[in-house]
């Protein structure tokens, strides 16, 4: 089935511009990766529809409160280090500068990453549709897709055929199409964030979709 606006809108309920912009990059991506079968194509789409918030949210947001800030990343942002650098008393949003500091402290040395002072943690944050993370996965996704995301990162937030493609490669590179084609969508909500964070709503996109592709 080719992926078009109408069908985006229907299964992924985005803004219509967003439909818009990533009908064909995802309709390309979704032939290369063989995401080509109703049941692969609804869990595909189920899944980068909240990763990206349906198809808006394309870089990680670090703008967390205090108490956030410490239950997401707790060996990360011990109190002292979440009061310094989590949102304010009477900031509405925590200002990009300091969000980029937060990525580079929680996201050090790790999976490719340099230490905090690198600046990996924020060139590496979440990005794309499927929100790939780590040095080590863009460059693993870099040499798949020929584009170097490594040298630069800011294209997969930016570039709609270069996200779609990364989050093709995530799926294949992650065994997914085989679970699609088994039924298992729990595994691989698992397989993808393996403490089932936004399980309720994967689920409900999931059931989305299908109804879209008439499964």
């Amino acid at each position: 089935m080719k992926i078009t606006p109408a069908f985006l809108l229907a299964a992924c309920q985005p803004l219509a511009v967003n439909a818009q912009r990533y009908a064909d990059p995802l309709d390309a991506a979704c032939a290369r990766y063989s995401i080509n079968t109703p049941q692969r194509l609804a869990a595909f789409l189920a899944q980068v529809g909240h990763e990206s918030g349906s198809l808006a949210a394309t870089a990680e947001s670090f703008d967390y409160n205090i108490p956030s800030l410490m239950v997401t990343f707790p060996r990360r942002m011990p109190y002292a280090m979440a009061v310094k650098y989590g949102r304010q008393p009477g900031e509405a949003r925590i200002p990009l500068a300091r969000q980029a500091q937060i990525a580079n402290i929680v996201y050090a040395s790790t999976y490719g990453n340099g230490d905090a002072a690198s600046g990996d943690g924020w060139s590496y944050r979440g990005s794309g549709l499927v929100q790939t993370t780590f040095k080590a996965n863009f460059a693993d996704a870099a040499k798949d897709i020929g584009v170097d995301i490594v040298k630069t990162p800011d294209i997969v937030r930016t570039d709609p055929t270069t996200a779609a493609l990364v989050a093709g490669f995530y799926w294949v590179s992650r065994g997914l199409n085989s679970l699609a084609d088994a039924g298992a969508f729990e595994a691989i909500t698992r397989r993808i964030n393996p403490a089932m964070k936004g399980a309720a709503d994967r689920d409900a996109r999931f059931l989305r979709c299908k109804a879209a592709l008439g499964i």
